[in-house]
């Protein structure tokens, strides 16, 4: 009678080895992804309609440019003003105060609840209603006189109406960034003996910027998009650059994807900054601080030199 087999020494149980579940319907749509794709990008490169040579040689044109730097321009400027205003107005819908709250209610209702569009061309035919520009005391003296039609060129109604318009959303942004800050934080600080502006600035807004900083980043690209409305004014942005040119050559859709490549540009530029934004002003909210594209395509790459070696 034989003995029975020893399997392990040690008394341990077997390694598992773990199989991963397969999945068909994920290579299914990823290969019917590939296909859509695939045959999208040889349409758009074999089509001779698109002239793609067109393309590429108004991609840099002096109009186009200068267009381009006027865009920047009245993003930078527009959300600036926004910023400021937004800020402002949230801290004012906040106050205790009836008559200050009212006015920034007021004013969040207004601007939110009238098109951009026209409050741009409100503004550039502002000379209409107020031929004259006079700042001074109210029902006093005024100190400032000026034409309207001088100082409101349609650059500046184009600052006017996307910078006050951009204000009234960065205040509802700003309001739910403060509201999310526990009241003891507040509290804590008044006990201090700060102020309550003392407070707001050194103790609730710094922490409220990791729920502010997202949707602002998203109304910063939005902006960018939305200056493109400007061009109705004759504002010489970068659109109104490509429809100067095609307006000539009458090669609309080249000219067209011309300025949709360098808006395309303009934002993977703004979406790269708001993501090390957000990175930044989220390092207390997690324990580790998520990988940045970079480190990610480096991990995958020494993952996979690694299981190569094995």
């Amino acid at each position: 009678m034989s003995s029975p087999e020893v399997t392990d020494t040690a008394g341990r149980p077997d390694e598992i080895r773990a199989v991963p579940v397969r999945r068909p319907g994920r290579w299914i749509a990823a290969a019917v992804v590939v296909l859509v794709a695939a045959a999208i990008g040889r349409s758009v490169a074999t089509n001779t309609r698109f002239e793609w040579d067109v393309v590429g040689s108004y991609l840099f044109d002096e109009r186009i440019l200068e267009g381009l730097r006027v865009t920047v321009e009245l993003t930078v400027i527009a959300m600036a003003i926004g910023i400021v205003l937004g800020v402002l107005m949230a801290v004012m819908r906040l106050s205790p105060n009836p008559l200050v709250s009212g006015a920034s209610w007021l004013y969040i209702w207004f601007f939110r609840g009238t098109p951009v569009l026209v409050q741009l061309l409100f503004w550039y035919n502002i000379a209409a209603l107020y031929p004259k520009i006079n700042l001074g005391i109210p029902f006093g003296p005024s100190f400032i006189h000026a034409d309207a039609n001088t100082v409101i060129t349609p650059f500046t109604a184009a600052i006017l109406g996307l910078g006050l318009n951009e204000g009234a959303y960065m205040a509802e942004i700003v309001r739910a960034g403060i509201i999310s800050v526990e009241e003891g934080q507040s509290d804590a600080a008044q006990s201090l003996g700060m102020t309550r502006l003392q407070a707001m600035r050194r103790i609730v807004l710094p922490q409220a910027m990791r729920v502010i900083i997202p949707p602002t980043g998203n109304e910063t690209i939005s902006m960018l998009k939305t200056s493109s409305l400007v061009s109705v004014i004759a504002v010489a942005d970068l659109l109104y650059g490509a429809q100067i040119i095609y307006s000539v050559n009458f090669k609309t859709i080249q000219l067209l994807i011309v300025a949709s490549l360098w808006y395309l540009a303009l934002t993977s530029i703004l979406y790269v900054g708001q993501y090390y934004l957000e990175r930044y002003y989220g390092r207390g909210a997690v324990r580790e601080e998520p990988l940045t594209p970079l480190q990610r395509i480096r991990l995958g790459l020494f993952a996979r030199h690694e299981e190569g070696g094995r």
